[in-house]
């Protein structure tokens, strides 16, 4: 393993809390800079009705950092099923969102309940503002909201934060000047990790950082957001929205998926992602090829252990 003792990784969703958890399990001093764009469900409910910060993707983040038995896991996870007001939410993040309301800071809230948990790591929001993501479609209309743009059933021309120039925590900008490694990614493209790198002072410092970049490319196209992609297309998608001295490698899975997994992806509209080699060379980018995917259970998930040992390897 290399000395790189300072990591950050970006990004938002199941695909960062599974990365997580594989590097987690190494001596590191570990930042998270997740995403607060998101306004569905339990998070959207709260954002409104108390104008705090989302705190679905945070609360994922510090369930796979936690060191804490895992009852304490399940409860901090748990939904209600019932009750007036209750139905829906989960009790993690109701507890973002009280311990947001008693600190009177998003950031510091997190801070509180990472040492309840006992928490790996360093839990960081993009921006203690709450964002809301902006798509403007290659038709020209523009949809408003992370959980409608997917539905919107069109191509994605740009993406957009408002308010446009959210602040940056300081926390996450040293986090990355810092840092020996940023990696960005696994996660839904332009709903878990560009809303990171659209917060001007994140892409700023990735960008002047002489860290080692890397993107961790998802296994299969989302419906509504990569339709058709190849890993080439990824990176162009990025470098058009964030420039290109961002990335400097690229993890790939390139190696077969169970046919049962195929066919089931596929009735949700998506399919494998190609390891396009020479685009992505072309583009400047070390290509890291190897079967990434964890098999075992209903969904593809990346094999968290194997990627965390390659990254630091490397």
């Amino acid at each position: 393993m290399t000395n790189a003792n300072k990591v950050v990784v970006i990004g938002g969703g199941t695909g960062l809390s599974v990365l997580l958890r594989g590097l987690k399990t190494y001596p590191l001093d570990l930042s998270a800079i997740v995403t607060v764009a998101d306004d569905g469900g339990s998070s959207g409910r709260l954002r409104e009705e108390l104008n705090v910060p989302p705190p679905g993707d945070v609360r994922n983040v510090l369930v796979a950092l936690a060191e804490v038995e895992p009852l304490i896991e399940r409860l901090f996870q748990h939904r209600f099923e019932n009750g007036e007001g209750l139905s829906g939410h989960s009790l993690g993040n109701l507890l973002l969102a009280g311990m947001t309301s008693i600190t009177g800071d998003f950031a510091r809230g997190i801070s509180e309940l990472s040492a309840v948990l006992n928490v790996r790591g360093t839990v960081l929001p993009a921006s203690n503002d709450s964002i809301e993501l902006v798509a403007k479609m290659t038709d020209g209309s523009v949809v408003r909201g992370e959980s409608n743009i997917p539905k919107a059933g069109k191509k994605i021309d740009k993406m957009f934060l408002d308010p446009v120039f959210p602040e940056a925590l300081p926390a996450s900008i040293q986090a990355i000047r810092q840092a020996d490694k940023i990696i960005m990614g696994p996660g839904s493209l332009y709903t878990s990790v560009l809303p990171n790198l659209l917060v001007p002072g994140i892409a700023k410092e990735i960008s002047r950082s002489s860290a080692d970049k890397i993107y961790i490319c998802n296994v299969m196209t989302q419906s509504g957001e990569t339709d058709g992609f190849t890993a080439s297309d990824h990176i162009k998608a990025l470098h058009a929205h964030i420039g290109k001295s961002m990335i400097k490698q690229i993890f790939v899975h390139d190696a077969n998926i169970p046919s049962d997994m195929i066919e089931r992806y596929a009735e949700e509209g998506s399919e494998s992602v190609l390891c396009d080699v020479a685009p992505l060379k072309a583009l400047g980018l070390n290509v890291i090829q190897d079967d990434f995917i964890h098999t075992e259970g209903p969904v593809l998930r990346h094999n968290a252990e194997k990627i965390a040992r390659m990254l630091l390897e490397r």
